[in-house]
């Protein structure tokens, strides 16, 4: 199987699982204001409203949820950070949120795992 091959199927399970993510969010009580946000620094999977509180959510898929787990590092975290940054500071009415960042698991056969307040901003 080649790269490109493998690239492609990645991205279009990122895709469906971001697209589960949204939906379990919603079942939440959560609005989805914008889904892959491309910034200059960096994208955003998914960003949520819920009340006065504004959450930047990184969406992982792996086979078990441990595996999605371990693959969110300190320099994507500060990615995130640095875009959830970027994307604010366009929106003056994020300054009256509560802004945070979330992920949600995602594991093969599981329900998505929600994880509130996943980090705190480190910039």
């Amino acid at each position: 199987m080649s790269n490109k091959t493998d690239r492609q199927k990645a991205f279009k399970r990122g895709v469906w699982a971001e697209r589960i993510a949204a939906l379990y969010l919603m079942a939440k009580g959560y609005r989805i204001v914008a889904r892959r946000e491309q910034t200059p620094v960096g994208e955003i999977d998914l960003i949520a409203r819920r009340g006065k509180t504004l959450a930047f959510i990184e969406v992982k898929a792996r086979s078990t949820r441990t595996e999605a787990a371990h693959a969110l590092g300190v320099n994507q975290r500060h990615r995130i950070e640095r875009a959830a940054v970027a994307w604010s500071a366009h929106r003056p009415w994020t300054a009256a949120m509560t802004l945070r960042f979330d992920v949600v698991w995602m594991g093969r056969g599981k329900l998505p795992q929600h994880i509130p307040n996943a980090w705190h901003l480190e910039l």
